[in-house]
């Protein structure tokens, strides 16, 4: 993957989310999506792991080459961002560093448990709201964020 031009805007990550919602999401949706995620990952041999729950059980999970167990703790601090905001781990700190602030700083959690960093994103079901959430571990913050993103489009496209 390559680095992008641009950090997206809070504005912009706001509407990923309100344009990537579900009509629905079953077992078999998780594994076609996190198909979905490892394919295009092998594509680019990204080095990450990636794991979808929803409702507190995990659905998915995938370590590709090059990724390491660190990966996996990286992707249930992220996840845990997803569950008490309602909102992708990229957004909610890209939502502290618009106010001049780090989330570390000012959500007084503990980073061993939280961390906002790029990479997992609500799955969101109309009329339900969010269910659980995707993460991707093992590039930096912003391209794990895209590649989810990504990988949502193509899925909810179809």
């Amino acid at each position: 993957m390559t680095q992008p031009a641009s950090t997206p805007t809070v504005e912009e990550l706001e509407e990923q989310e309100r344009r990537l919602v579900f009509r629905r999401f079953t077992h078999e949706d998780a594994w076609a999506l996190g198909s979905l995620l490892v394919e295009t990952a092998r594509e680019r041999q990204a080095p990450v792991a990636i794991d979808i729950h929803r409702a507190g059980q995990q659905l998915f999970h995938a370590a590709l080459p090059g990724s390491a167990p660190d990966n996996d703790a990286w992707i249930a601090r992220k996840r845990r961002v997803v569950e008490r905001y309602g909102s992708a781990s990229y957004l909610v700190g890209a939502r502290h560093r618009a106010k001049g602030t780090t989330f570390e700083e000012s959500s007084r959690l503990d980073p061993d448990t939280y961390a906002a960093h790029g990479g997992s994103f609500p799955i969101a079901v109309e009329g339900a709201g969010v269910i659980g959430a995707v993460t991707v571990s093992g590039l930096p913050q912003l391209q794990d964020h895209q590649l989810v993103v990504e990988a949502l489009e193509r899925f909810l496209a179809d």
